[in-house]
């Protein structure tokens, strides 16, 4: 990739996600349009508006490129250059007013996500990563923690939307706080992800995801020196489901606390 197209993606995909964050910003803690997805998962109005500031961004530079969103998607999806985004990644977070949401934006060649931007409005945070490039927090360096054990860690994870699951969630759950020095969830996966790149977090774990979750956020990880890898240790695919995600020193270890508790 020719280092102008380069800068132009890393443009727009920076442009896109500030000014759905703006928006986002602007609306947070008022009355939410909110609708129903399923039992215990929302969209709201702000989502669709979201989405569509950052479609009309990507297209009107990019035309051809095909986009996945969360509420819709846009061209090929088996073409070269593809878009993964989420809006609103903690829709429930917003509808309550509870003040932890983000927006992420991820770049996909040829089946690779290759740039990732996460944008938290209220905190004003901007992280990016790119493959082979690093990653940044507001144009700093960002580098994952050197804790050296699991017992030393704090892990992040997070819970699906079908009630079905929450026995198997919440076995792994506690059998990590049984290994861990704390475990935390925050709604929003992108920014967890974040959170391990920027050292805040050692690892974090997470199954029934979708790409628009994780896209953005594991690229960030990578870039800023950690590990991600499904639940057994294998290659890492937007499309797999799950997602384990750490500084890499203890990921050996978390696999197989997630593995003994039946993960």
């Amino acid at each position: 990739m020719h280092v102008a197209e380069q800068d132009r993606l890393r443009e727009v995909a920076v442009g896109a996600a500030l000014a759905a964050g703006q928006l986002l910003r602007h609306h947070f803690g008022r009355p939410q349009q909110v609708e129903h997805k399923g039992e215990i998962d929302l969209v709201t109005a702000l989502d669709r508006q979201a989405e569509a500031t950052i479609v009309e961004r990507i297209r009107a530079v990019f035309p051809d490129h095909a986009v996945l969103a969360e509420e819709d998607t846009w061209g090929d999806a088996r073409g070269e250059h593809r878009w993964v985004i989420d809006p609103l990644d903690g829709t429930t977070n917003y509808a309550h007013g509870y003040p932890v949401f983000c927006v992420s934006v991820a770049y996909e060649h040829a089946g690779h996500v290759v740039l990732g931007v996460v944008y938290d409005p209220l905190r004003e945070e901007l992280f990016l990563g790119e493959a082979g490039g690093g990653a940044s927090l507001n144009g700093r360096p960002l580098r994952v923690s050197a804790t050296a054990n699991l017992r030393e860690s704090l892990l992040i994870t997070g819970f699906p939307y079908d009630r079905a699951q929450f026995p198997h969630v919440v076995r792994l759950l506690g059998a990590l706080l049984d290994r861990s020095q704390g475990v935390r969830r925050s709604g929003a996966a992108a920014l967890d992800l974040c959170y391990v790149a920027a050292g805040r977090a050692d690892g974090y774990w997470e199954r029934f995801v979708r790409p628009w979750d994780v896209a953005a956020g594991t690229l960030i990880v990578a870039a800023a020196g950690g590990r991600v890898t499904d639940f057994r240790g294998g290659p890492f695919d937007v499309h797999c489901g799950e997602a384990v995600a750490t500084n890499g020193t203890i990921h050996d270890e978390l696999l197989g606390g997630l593995a003994a508790a039946g993960g």
